[in-house]
């Protein structure tokens, strides 16, 4: 007797249709993303005179707004995270967050100072609501597949997000440095739009997952969180230590927007002891694993976005764009390296940890970040030897510039580092992951991510005074030194994840 396939249960390709639907989704979310990133640094510093004009910021002034915005961006998808678990579940708060996303685009198209801080605002309110719930939906569709099929269908999907990335920086950095700044904000707004429309026609492939998950017992997951962090000794002292060292930083270096930044952290601190608090030993164990690796998320980000700030000044401003007698690259063209790289490479990283796996090596998912942080930290030696290319005459103005091969090696081994990294996080979390915190723990990745971020704008900030042969050549040894000690630590690690990704 044939029983008919529902929707949600139908394969293309070995994988749930809902995948693909997630895969558009997301590639034109990253289209609008890394559009905007690739001359959001650009447009800050350009001159307000001439036929484009920017906002005229100085180098350190415009990377330090990257930082605090593309921090915000995803710290956003803690409480994106929670509305999920709690409240719209994963599907529905993706749809808020789309909608969001399309409003702030299109509002950064307005040529006003009013408009441009307000779509940012929308953006980080967007991203939090999408980011780190569509990621998570990935994951649900797994849930009664192997674990290999899991991992290659993140890669699939970090295709997609690569695809959006590599396209937006050539057509919304060329429409923006060549056409109008604003008009690539625009364009990068109708990428969010399409987006939005694959995401609602591909709903009955998707109403399975991404739904609020019942819990039955009356445990903490019922209670209000923030109450929640006083009720434990533990949760009380992670967020008290958390707030006084907010109030030395206020008192000591009296910056009261760092101060308020770690006092919000203090109740995503104290929130996280909750949910550790809440599970079996087992779970508190792979929840304990999963925080630990999210210093492995914060250094490699906090390295590997000096893309969108440092590095995207510097091609601007040192590197030798002039390729022919009549075109010079556009510096925002460099953004499209990594994604690029991503698309050709990604089979290839896949099928070799597969290779690694199968001659009975390492294989674990701490593993293979260490190993990424690693390779992306040797990216930096390149950038090292560019900036000695740089000569200065006696005023201090460039009288040569560095060659362009040496970003496109730099962000190369950046790419096979995240290769190993990023898409491992991804599947490593859902799989440590208690169901009913799936989408918070998924947050909670994607805001570590932004405080790697932050790090990345604070040592762009401060590259002017350091040099920037010390600060490349400084995130390169650092992250080598930082990803040897992880791999010694990796026997006990395993043993805490209770066999979760075998």
């Amino acid at each position: 007797m044939n029983q008919t396939i529902k929707p949600f249960e139908k394969e293309l390709f070995g994988h749930p249709v809902g995948l693909y639907y997630l895969f558009f989704t997301e590639l034109w979310e990253r289209f609008s993303y890394y559009g905007m990133r690739a001359i959001l640094v650009l447009y800050l510093v350009a001159q307000t005179g001439g036929d484009n004009p920017g906002l005229g910021w100085t180098n350190d002034n415009a990377i330090a707004l990257y930082g605090w915005y593309t921090m915000f961006v995803y710290v956003a998808t803690i409480p994106g995270g929670l509305l999920a678990d709690r409240i719209l579940g994963e599907r529905k708060s993706v749809m808020l967050g789309g909608l969001l996303l399309c409003i702030g685009h299109s509002v950064l198209a307005i040529e006003h100072m009013t408009a441009f801080y307000t779509g940012l605002a929308f953006i980080v309110l967007g991203v939090g609501c999408l980011k780190g719930n569509i990621s998570s939906m990935v994951g649900g569709l797994y849930k009664k597949l192997s674990n290999d099929k899991r991992d290659m269908g993140f890669y699939i999907f970090y295709m997609g997000i690569n695809i959006g990335a590599a396209t937006a920086s050539i057509i919304v950095g060329y429409v923006g440095e060549e056409i109008g700044w604003h008009y690539g904000f625009g364009l990068a707004g109708i990428g969010m739009a399409i987006g939005q429309l694959f995401y609602w026609r591909g709903q009955k492939y998707l109403s399975h997952v991404g739904n609020v998950v019942k819990v039955e017992s009356k445990s903490s997951t019922n209670s209000n969180l923030i109450s929640k962090i006083f009720e434990k000794s533990n949760s009380m002292i992670g967020f008290f230590l958390t707030l006084g060292l907010a109030l030395t930083i206020y008192l000591y270096w009296d910056s009261w927007s760092y101060a308020l930044l770690v006092a919000g952290l203090a109740f995503a601190v104290g929130i996280a002891i909750v949910i550790y608090n809440d599970g079996s030993q087992i779970e508190k164990d792979r929840i304990l694993v999963t925080y630990i690796a999210f210093l492995i998320v914060i250094v490699f980000w906090g390295a590997f976005e000096q893309a969108g700030g440092l590095m995207n000044l510097y091609a601007k401003q040192k590197t030798d764009l002039v390729l022919t007698e009549n075109f010079v690259v556009p510096a925002s063209w460099f953004q499209s390296l990594n994604a690029i790289f991503i698309i050709i490479f990604a089979s290839v990283v896949g099928a070799f940890w597969v290779w690694w796996r199968n001659k009975g090596k390492e294989y674990s998912g701490i593993f293979k970040m260490a190993i990424g942080v690693i390779i992306m930290g040797w990216g930096f030696f390149f950038m090292s030897a560019a900036s000695n290319e740089v000569q200065y005459d006696s005023a201090g103005e460039i009288v040569e510039k560095s060659a362009m091969y040496w970003l496109v090696l730099a962000y190369l081994f950046h790419t096979i580092g995240e290769l190993c990294t990023s898409p491992t996080a991804l599947s490593f979390i859902t799989k440590l992951s208690p169901a009913r915190w799936s989408a918070f723990m998924m947050g909670a990745y994607f805001a570590v991510t932004g405080l790697g971020n932050k790090v990345a704008g604070l040592i762009g900030e401060n590259a002017s005074e350091i040099g920037e042969f010390w600060t490349f050549t400084g995130i390169a040894i650092f992250c080598t030194v930082f990803g040897i000690l992880f791999l010694f630590i990796i026997k006990p690690l395993k043993r805490l994840i209770h066999n979760a990704e075998e």
